[in-house]
């Protein structure tokens, strides 16, 4: 058989043409895709906290989906933390109800200035089935008359939001504390908390600020017995003095409608820690965030254990 020529293996013109036809249009569509996927990662929520921008440059050890034989194995593990009060005097006494401190913006809920929100995120989450409803707030900013400023924000719930609420209130005692202004977090929290299950709530006026970072959750204002006391933050430097009773929850927004954070992983880990004398030798085997502290800076000396 005789071989081919160079002139019998080329394509023809109108061929080429097609090629590069449709590998425009590839390119074209790819450019546009990748054009939605950032956008969609860079909606601006809104950040009633100036903690929020102080990222940790080196992650931390987000909360993983708990198991609870492991969370069984952590407890027969020495504790390479000294932590005080840990003693008790009897195996049969009585365990003081846990407090559960919680978090709003990012860990319950997220945020967005109405104004600013495409319709086409509302209608995506909408369609996913997350709950989501619209608020008036009262800004701490005036108007030119001096009247108080509106701000109108949309509010995600974050998938299993009431329901986690309900079974948590069954074994703990709940504890709203947001760095967020109470003109905008009051009216908020009366949305999600319809049956008053918080026992307390606490605005930004309550939080402290540190050498190290501002808005900083000192849980010695609730509780001076940090045995049975825990928060659930998104941002961990927000319990930087008590980094033992921190759970680092993932943060939330409205490009994540099918989240299961709170049902699946959250309550369950807070449900163990209700039957522990004290929840900082678990919290400690969880998440090691006393070192994640001292890498980010922070020495031990600030630390309330």
């Amino acid at each position: 058989m005789g071989e081919l020529t160079q002139a019998e293996v080329m394509y023809s013109p109108r061929t080429q043409q097609v090629w590069r036809a449709l590998l425009s249009w590839l390119a074209f569509f790819f450019q546009i895709f990748f054009q939605i996927i950032r956008a969609l990662g860079h909606y601006p929520l809104l950040s009633f906290s100036s903690s929020s921008s102080s990222s940790p440059s080196v992650s931390f050890k987000p909360l993983p989906a708990v198991e609870l034989q492991e969370l069984e194995n952590d407890l027969s593990a020495a504790s390479a933390v000294e932590i005080s009060g840990a003693e008790f005097s009897g195996a049969d006494q009585p365990i003081k109800k846990l407090t559960v401190v919680l978090d709003l913006d990012e860990t319950l809920v997220c945020a967005y200035e109405t104004s600013c929100l495409p319709a086409s995120l509302r209608t995506q989450a909408t369609e996913a089935g997350l709950n989501w409803f619209e608020l008036e707030c009262i800004s701490s900013d005036k108007e030119a008359e001096g009247k108080p400023k509106i701000n109108y924000v949309t509010v995600f719930e974050r998938p299993g939001l009431k329901e986690f609420i309900k079974q948590l209130s069954e074994f703990a005692d709940l504890v709203l504390f947001t760095a967020g202004l109470e003109g905008y977090a009051r009216p908020l929290v009366d949305r999600i908390d319809i049956e008053n299950k918080f026992i307390g709530r606490l605005y930004r006026p309550s939080t402290i600020s540190t050498e190290y970072r501002e808005h900083v959750k000192d849980l010695s204002c609730l509780s001076s017995d940090l045995c049975r006391i825990v928060i659930v933050d998104n941002n961990p430097f927000s319990f930087l003095l008590q980094p033992m009773n921190g759970i680092p929850c993932i943060p939330f927004s409205a490009g994540q409608p099918h989240d299961t954070q709170l049902l699946d992983v959250i309550l369950p880990l807070l449900k163990h820690l209700s039957e522990q004398k004290d929840v900082r030798p678990v919290l400690y085997e969880k998440f090691h965030m006393p070192e994640w502290f001292q890498k980010q800076g922070i020495p031990a000396t600030c630390w309330t254990l």
